[in-house]
């Protein structure tokens, strides 16, 4: 739906896969609103992160990180579609709320 709007608007997008979201997400949170790799990692359900060592004695799962991650981005996109600024807090101050 998106592809023909663009198109009939004169500007059709360029080829692109689900992995170019997940990259503007990932790329989105690190850059934009400052959460720590660890969590990008975990958002994207990626191991890398608890790799050797870390792997066998951290089984956290950073699902509070994780949700107020998600809800930043969600936020930092809504503040662009809708052309406003974005109400985004720290992730540290989102945990104590």
């Amino acid at each position: 739906m998106l592809d023909k709007a663009l198109a009939a608007a004169g500007a059709p997008p360029a080829p692109w896969t689900i992995h170019d979201l997940r990259r503007s997400v990932a790329t989105g949170l690190g850059d934009h609103l400052a959460i720590p790799p660890h969590v990008v990692e975990a958002v994207l359900n990626h191991s890398g992160h608890k790799q050797g060592i870390v792997g066998v004695y951290n089984r956290a799962t950073y699902e509070p990180e994780k949700r107020a991650a998600l809800i930043a981005w969600a936020d930092h996109m809504m503040a662009a579609i809708q052309d406003r600024a974005a109400t985004v807090v720290s992730l540290a101050a989102s945990m104590r709320a």
